[in-house]
């Protein structure tokens, strides 16, 4: 199984070109994916998104949240901050979510290589 970013969702969505976006596309397809919760919070906070892609949106299967997922959160965002490097709050839960699963991630935000660089997350190459 394979997550996603909110940035490839986004690129995705608004049919953008790119690796990252062919490999969302093949992800759907084979039915392979999984939405971790952070990123449908943030495609549904988009003050103009349209109902019929909110629906297909709340249509895919999500990463369940596991006991202690905030906690390891928590301490994966400090880890990275200790680094002196950019984790933000909304990325942190993305990426403990993933590795809390063993998940693979498509990513278009390169904020990403911070958490992977702090712990065994996997980012599918774009």
């Amino acid at each position: 199984m394979i997550a996603v970013d909110t940035s490839s969702l986004i690129a995705y969505l608004a049919g953008d070109s790119g690796g990252d976006v062919i490999r969302l596309d093949r992800a759907m397809a084979d039915r392979n994916l999984l939405l971790p919760p952070p990123v449908i919070s943030e495609i549904l906070s988009a003050p103009k998104l349209a109902p019929d892609v909110a629906e297909r949106i709340l249509a895919l299967p999500r990463i369940e949240i596991v006991d202690g997922y905030w906690e390891r959160a928590g301490k994966l965002r400090a880890t990275v901050l200790a680094m002196r490097r950019k984790a933000r709050f909304a990325d942190a839960l993305i990426a403990q979510a993933c590795l809390d699963h063993g998940l693979l991630i498509i990513v278009r935000d390169r904020d990403f290589r911070h958490f992977a660089a702090a712990a065994d997350l996997v980012i599918l190459p774009r």
